[in-house]
Parts: structure tokens; sequence; C-alpha cells
């Protein structure tokens, strides 16, 4: 995967949370938003929001930025690969292989790049949050409600609240002959 600018800028904004003394996920997730954009730009390509954010992910570690490898339910393999770039990002810079990164960047370019869309990554995010169930939820919503104000959750729940009765009147529409 080559380096460009907006990787470094990305550590750089990495290395600001943790001076800051930002968890290690925060300072991970620039690095994950910069993937984003690399998909969405065409520089790159992902098979799923999952695999993009996986890359991002790999890249922070590799950076330096202490983010603990994933537990037991998402594979050995994955922690392996996790525990692998922890260490790459902790040992002094090594150069890499020119013909290797070339070929990697070769292979992701000629992924699809629907995987940043708002829409995938809306359903990645309500998935992971089912996962992590209701009280999880809910400690996220109070938060969102402490950091928004009361009229914020009350703009966005009259927004959805107009989006789906766009989507119902779409659906009862008849299709034109």
């Amino acid at each position: 995967m080559p380096n460009d600018i907006t990787d470094e800028e990305a550590a750089r904004k990495a290395r600001e949370d943790a001076a800051q003394g930002k968890s290690p996920s925060t300072q991970a997730g620039e690095f994950v938003r910069e993937e984003m954009h690399h998909v969405r730009e065409g520089k790159q390509g992902a098979r799923s929001a999952q695999q993009a954010i996986a890359i991002g992910l790999s890249k922070a570690r590799r950076a330096g930025v202490r983010l603990p490898p994933p537990g037991p339910s998402q594979g050995a393999r994955t922690r392996r690969q996790a525990q692998r770039d922890l260490r790459k990002g902790r040992r002094s810079r090594q150069r890499i292989s020119r013909r290797r990164s070339r070929a990697v960047s070769r292979a992701l370019r000629r992924e699809g790049h629907s995987a940043a869309s708002h829409a995938s990554l809306s359903r990645q995010g309500r998935r992971a949050a089912r996962r992590r169930g209701s009280p999880s939820r809910h400690q996220a919503a109070m938060r969102a409600v402490r950091t928004k104000g009361h009229a914020g959750p009350r703009k966005a729940s009259g927004k959805a609240a107009r989006t789906r009765q766009r989507r119902h009147q779409s659906r009862r529409a008849p299709h034109p002959a």
C-alpha cells in the first residue's frame, strides 16, 4: 500500500489525538476515515465496509497506534495479523518491497468502491450496534443527547420521520406503464 501524503496527515492527526490523551480507537479513527476516502476516490477498493475498516485499523497499528487486537470472536487469523501489525508499529521503519506494494495496490484497485458508500457504512454501523446489545445502544444514545443537547435528537427524529414518509409514498406509487 503506497504511503502518500494523506496517510502521513492521518498519522499526524493520530499523534495529536494521542498527545491529548484520546483513546487508541479514536486515534485509529483517523486512519479508517482516510481509508474510506481512498476507496471513494478509487485509489483502492474493498469487498465490504468491514474490509475497508480492517485495512484502516491495520495501517493505524503499523503507524504505532497501540490498538489492541480484536477479541476471540473475530477469529484466530485476524487476531494474529493484528498482533503482527502491532509489532511492526513498535519496530523502526522497514523498507517496503516496491514490487509487493505495487501488487497489493493493483489488487485493491480492482475491488469494488461501494464499500465506502454512506449506505454500506450505515448498514455496518447498525450491524455492529446490534451485536453490542441494547444497553450499549442506550448508553450511546444518552451520550449523543449530552453532546447534541435536546434540539439535536428532536431535529434528527423529525428528519427520520420525513424520510420514512417519503419512502412509504414511493413504495405505494403505481409504476408507469
